[in-house]
């Protein structure tokens, strides 16, 4: 780290403990904000180096916003520091989401709280569209600098747009054409050079984990270090799973949950849209945990509420976990929300063993181009692929009610609220949190008042 500064691991705490209530946005919207965060405003990590751990994560099967959160705890202040980003980006997820299932139970639909929902909707798809537009212009620059890389970029957009095309098939091409660049068009692939916020650049302050920063003394690559943090990892899946095996036999719900949620978190890329697909054929048509008109609302709590949006699969726990009565009818909610911890802790496991375990392997390839210029093309890819994802987010909020005469069924006011925090996010630089308070005001007074 840098010799003249360092952060204190309570200062850490508390901004990843802030950084898991105001994490709206999805991947895209909560990447944007640890960057603006940690990179623009706090000076803690360069903005290459944040970059590098981004591309990394990008590979991962998981949520890369709550992995990246814990690359950059684990870099900081090993692996405690790891397990405070990581657990801390989720739990006021989880905490959130079990409130709001039992709600959605016991109480169904309510006007007040249907109003702030749709509200936040349109505040989170300018979020979304903010971090694209953010993401794209350090990474891609101008086309005349960068062909190929807005090349990768277009192409994966019409890929999935268009013609649906797998994210991980994307991924692999995005790696043999980045590989290529590397080796022929390497100006083109090297990482860019940062560009700071106005405070920054006149400050000049550098930040604590700088570009030329050595790599710390926990971050080398260790082999007996790798097999602990693999037999550790191990255990912790094994010990919770038999547990739920001898308690409810491997049929159980519980032991079913965990199993199925261990799969998805190992077998799906591409984030939480990618995940979505698998989690529904298996949640709602394979196992009968819950409903799909369910399922769909799950997803709308996820989208407009803190957190990873798999975190919808605590959801998916709770209404299964309630549904099947996994300890009792007399205990609906102790049941239901110990499925959602159930889910919660397989799910996520695997995402602390990645970044545990390879992480030290990334920090060795800091500024070797013939790594880097392959996760260049990466970013590249996601870049074009959460602008898809921006766009068909976008379509939702402003056309609720499906195709057909788009002019007839545009949902005005969304449009406006949509307008009004693209407009607060990227011309005046308002807070996330503001923005999202605001328009959820806002969404709350056009249902329920009438304006």
């Amino acid at each position: 780290m840098n010799g003249s500064r360092t952060v204190r691991f309570s200062e850490a705490l508390r901004f990843w403990f802030k950084l898991g209530w105001i994490s709206f946005g999805g991947p895209a919207g909560q990447i944007a904000v640890m960057h603006r965060e940690l990179v623009e405003q706090r000076h803690w990590i360069s903005e290459r180096r944040f970059l590098h751990a981004l591309n990394f994560c990008m590979l991962l099967p998981g949520p890369e916003a709550q992995q990246l959160a814990t690359y950059i705890g684990w870099l900081m202040h090993r692996t405690w520091g790891a397990l405070a980003a990581g657990v801390l980006f989720v739990l006021p997820s989880l905490f959130i989401l079990v409130g709001l299932s039992w709600v959605y139970l016991v109480y169904g639909h309510v006007a007040w709280v249907a109003g702030l929902l749709y509200g936040i909707k349109p505040a989170v798809a300018a979020l979304v569209i903010h971090a694209v537009h953010r993401m794209g212009s350090k990474t891609l620059r101008r086309p005349q600098q960068r062909p190929l890389l807005w090349t990768i970029a277009l192409a994966s957009f019409v890929a999935i747009w268009a013609f649906s095309v797998p994210f991980p098939l994307i991924v692999a091409v995005a790696l043999l054409l980045g590989w290529a660049g590397g080796r022929w068009v390497p100006e083109q692939m090297a990482p860019a050079a940062p560009v700071h916020a106005a405070g920054l650049a006149k400050s000049g302050a550098p930040a604590v984990i700088d570009d030329d920063t050595p790599v710390p003394a926990h971050a080398r690559f260790s082999r007996s270090r790798l097999l602990r943090v693999l037999l550790v990892g191990g255990l912790l899946w094994l010990l919770p799973m038999a547990v739920l095996v001898a308690w409810q036999g491997w049929s159980g719900t519980l032991a079913a949950m965990g199993w199925f949620f261990t799969k998805a978190a190992l077998l799906t890329f591409g984030g939480a849209y990618a995940v979505l697909p698998y989690v529904y054929q298996g949640a709602v048509v394979e196992h009968g945990w819950l409903l799909a008109p369910q399922m769909m609302d799950g997803l709308a709590l996820g989208e407009t509420t803190p957190g990873p949006l798999i975190m919808v699969v605590a959801f998916v726990g709770f209404l299964g976990g309630w549904g099947q009565q996994v300890l009792g009818p007399e205990a609906l909610f102790l049941g239901a929300a110990l499925a959602a911890v159930v889910v919660t802790w397989f799910t996520f496991l695997p995402s602390f063993i990645f970044i545990l375990a390879g992480a030290p392997l990334v920090e060795g390839t800091h500024g070797k181009l013939h790594f880097t210029a392959p996760l260049s093309a990466i970013t590249a890819a996601v870049v074009g692929v959460i602008t898809s994802l921006a766009l068909f987010f976008l379509s939702h909020v402003l056309f609720p009610e499906g195709p057909g005469s788009w002019l007839a069924r545009l949902d005005v006011p969304a449009l406006l609220l949509v307008v009004a925090a693209s407009v607060a996010l990227m011309r005046y630089q308002q807070g996330v949190v503001r923005v999202i308070l605001a328009c959820a005001l806002a969404g709350w007074a056009w249902q329920t008042l009438g304006f």
